[in-house]
């Protein structure tokens, strides 16, 4: 996978400019130029900031085979969190609890 083009093409989704993205993810715009200038592959830390601004997790950046990326909000991204924390029965209680709503 040609990360650099996948970031590329993201940011083009999303009619940004590498200085747009740069604020977006907290990095400056230097270190994403000197990625492609240099062709250098961002840090894992780094790539977690940039898919932080696009809104998707590092399994979504790395899809290939065409999926569809589900893009998920801060709010939908706490709330799985949260959920992951929960025994058998306290998961099946809130299923119950949303069932009835």
């Amino acid at each position: 996978m040609d990360i650099l083009k996948k970031i590329t093409d993201l940011r083009e989704e999303r009619h940004w400019s590498e200085y747009q993205l740069a604020v977006k993810s907290g990095l400056t715009q230097s270190t994403i130029s000197s990625w492609y200038r240099k062709n250098m592959i961002p840090s894992v830390v780094s790539l977690t900031k940039i898919c932080d601004a696009f809104g998707i997790t590092l399994s979504q950046f790395f899809v290939e085979d065409g999926s569809e990326i589900v893009l998920l909000n801060k709010n939908q991204i706490k709330l799985l969190n949260t959920v992951s924390k929960l025994d058998a029965e306290q998961y099946e209680a809130l299923l119950n609890f949303l069932e009835k709503l």
